[in-house]
């Protein structure tokens, strides 16, 4: 069982992608409406800029539009219920990262967020994944940060992790997360405040294919996405920062993505995959995109 940390392509001596096990896809998906979504506080480049401008009507809209597409996919919607005063739980990626053991055990592990404000989210999404039989895990210091499905991905069908840090999550964390589902963490290093949540700028498409932002990594962490991954699509710098491009979700071979970022989604079709192109300009305004509005269901 292979639970080894890698932060470099030299780290990578005898390792590929395709001797990691297999991992069952995702069953459902999970979100939270945005009943109390609202930009109150800048805790990134988009929300300073944003402050008190959502449009509410506009982005409830926005988020049934995006259920009904998952619900059409065929990966049915779970939704946890909002609370008041918790305006981002709708970036219910957060929170939590959920997986599978070897075993087929379904762990739910907790984030302990950055920001003191969105701290409180947490118990509530503890108490939804204890109810549906998930076993909680916990980080053992509480002094470090971990955001969840905004900085930890699954490679797509593989029993391997990619890691973010830089901004919201620290790398010593991911010793932790490969114990607890048994599996590989490939770490890398954020450096564009932009880009702040490795979801921001990094979404495995395929196996074999990733769409990404390159200047949101470290040299070092841009040479591992490269030697991993055959296929590298890199986003231009006006559909990453402005239509968030990344920040795209994948049901089975359909990408869900911001309209408006035709390059990249021309890019992605000539991969062989569909698009659906959706309207998340609301949850922009706050940093994010598709990618961070749902959690994956096991």
């Amino acid at each position: 069982m292979n639970t080894r940390i890698y932060s470099s392509a030299a780290e990578l001596k005898g390792f590929s992608f395709k001797n990691c096990p297999s991992m069952p896809l995702p069953s459902g998906t999970l979100m939270c409406p945005p009943t109390f979504y609202d930009v109150t506080e800048a805790r990134n480049p988009f929300m300073a800029a944003s402050l008190g401008k959502v449009d509410k009507p506009a982005a409830l809209q926005q988020w049934e539009g995006l259920k009904a597409v998952f619900e059409s996919l065929n990966r049915p919607v779970r939704v946890i219920e909002p609370v008041s005063g918790q305006e981002d739980m709708v970036f219910s990626a957060n929170q939590t990262l959920t997986g599978l053991t070897r075993h087929m055990e379904k762990v739910c592990i907790l984030s302990q967020m950055r920001h003191p404000a969105r701290r409180g989210e947490v118990s509530y999404f503890e108490n939804w994944f204890k109810s549906e039989g998930y076993r909680i895990a916990r980080l053992k210091d509480p002094s470090t940060t971990f955001e969840g499905m905004g900085d930890c991905l699954w490679h797509p069908g593989k029993r391997l992790l990619w890691g973010g840090h830089g901004f919201r999550t620290d790398p010593e964390v991911y010793e932790e997360i490969a114990a607890a589902f048994e599996a590989p963490v490939l770490t890398l290093k954020l450096v564009n405040e932009r880009f702040y949540h490795l979801s921001t700028c990094f979404c495995p498409l395929t196996q074999e294919a990733v769409l990404v932002y390159p200047s949101a990594f470290s040299p070092d962490s841009l040479e591992l996405i490269l030697r991993l991954f055959p296929i590298v699509l890199a986003a231009e710098e006006r559909e990453a920062t402005d239509r968030l491009a990344c920040c795209a979700g994948l049901v089975d071979s359909t990408v869900l993505m911001q309209k408006g970022a035709a390059t990249a989604a021309r890019h992605i079709r000539a991969i062989g995959l569909t698009v659906v192109e959706m309207e998340t300009g609301e949850f922009i305004k706050s940093g994010s995109s598709v990618a961070n509005l749902r959690m994956h269901l096991y």
